[in-house]
């Protein structure tokens, strides 16, 4: 199972993530004890990332042909555990109006973050195995829309529309880059985009909250409240902010300032510095990233290619939306910022896909001779 490979992640690599991870932790519980006055918060997601850390280690010490041959298995147990959550004394029941969690007792379990992982290590090995029939027929595409609509219609039944955007735009650019028509993409596209505006459109909840966004006065009577308290506090911040743990608006101004808006608080108490710190680390891993996926499409393994390629661009997709809600861009919706936000679900998920990512990249460098070998 394990596989003994000479090369070591990548030092500037693991570095970053490494920083960004740990400066998360401190802003987030900074958040969190602000907002809920205890330390409970910090405590659970210092024990989240030193999980998720020491079973990242142990995904370095894999090929990741392991995934591609237990990709089917992680898939389908993923999709069970997306339908217990509705199950009662399984699932943890209405939370915040969703059912998305499932009860470990210490702590809930979010089955939705296990698909962004589960559905890239299985579409992946779908589509280099199914290649010829997804590029050159609709019938290769529609069996591609399957299998995005068995997670989908389980996390839009959860009313988590967030991750089901998330796991079905990350599936169709797999597909793009597969070499699809773009012609019939766009087809699909346009179905999955009607569908999404349904459900938006007969919630009457989530259709004033993005029409109010774009057609009220932000600040008027009738603006958006968690865009405004977002943006005052990164206007009190300026270039330096006020001092780690000095914020206000975490108290009582902003409802999740732990997770949804932690890049707000994070311009509030250490200004844009602390800001662009957070865009210049995520833009080294992104693009180094890309990079690895690019060498490996250069060494035709197209396995490893798509895995890489696919979680730059999940990741690239929730880093953008979650800063865009956080400066007014765009209305609020529950996306975390990787690394940063506070959950454990989330954190384990993206520690182990940026694992696989090392993965790949200890692979890209191996020697010819082994590197054939590899997917």
């Amino acid at each position: 199972m394990f596989d003994r490979i000479e090369q070591k992640p990548d030092k500037k690599l693991l570095f970053a993530i490494l920083a960004l991870t740990i400066f998360g932790w401190i802003i987030s519980s900074s958040a969190s004890v602000g907002h809920f006055s205890t330390f409970s918060f910090a405590i659970k997601q210092g024990i989240f990332i030193s999980l998720s850390s020491f079973v990242g280690f142990f995904i370095l010490k894999l090929p990741l042909s392991f995934f591609k041959k237990h990709s089917l298995l992680a898939f389908n147990i993923t999709l069970l555990l997306l339908f217990l959550v509705f199950i009662p004394g399984i699932g943890a029941g209405n939370i915040n109006g969703a059912y998305r969690w499932i009860d470990l007792g210490l702590f809930n379990f979010q089955p939705s973050e296990m698909m962004k992982v589960a559905m890239i290590l299985f579409m992946a090995n779908f589509l280099v195995e199914q290649e010829e029939n997804v590029t050159k027929s609709l019938k290769g595409l529609l069996k591609t829309l399957f299998i995005v609509s068995l997670s989908g219609a389980l996390t839009m039944a959860e009313t988590d529309l967030g991750a089901t955007i998330i796991i079905t735009v990350t599936a169709l650019i797999m597909v793009f880059i597969a070499g699809s028509y773009v012609k019939e993409l766009i087809y699909i596209g346009s179905t999955i985009l009607f569908v999404f505006y349904v459900f938006v459109y007969f919630n009457p909840v989530r259709w004033n909250r993005a029409i109010s966004f774009w057609t009220n006065d932000l600040w008027g009577e009738h603006g958006v409240y968690q865009t405004k308290q977002a943006l005052l506090g990164i206007a009190r911040g300026d270039w330096f902010g006020t001092g780690l743990g000095a914020g206000i608006q975490k108290y009582t101004k902003l409802p999740e300032p732990h997770t949804d808006m932690i890049f707000s608080i994070t311009g509030e108490e250490l200004g844009i510095i602390g800001m662009l710190f957070i865009l210049g680390s995520f833009t080294y891993i992104l693009i180094k990233g890309f990079k690895i996926a690019a060498r490996a499409s250069k060494d035709g393994r197209k396995y490893s290619y798509y895995i890489a390629y696919a979680i730059c661009s999940w990741l690239s997709m929730q880093i953008s939306v979650n800063i865009a809600m956080n400066i007014g861009l765009m209305p609020i919706k529950g996306f975390t910022l990787p690394l940063i936000s506070y959950g454990g679900s989330s954190m384990f998920f993206i520690i182990i896909a940026l694992a696989l990512l090392l993965r790949i990249d200890m692979e890209n460098r191996a020697d010819y001779s082994k590197r054939k070998k590899y997917v």
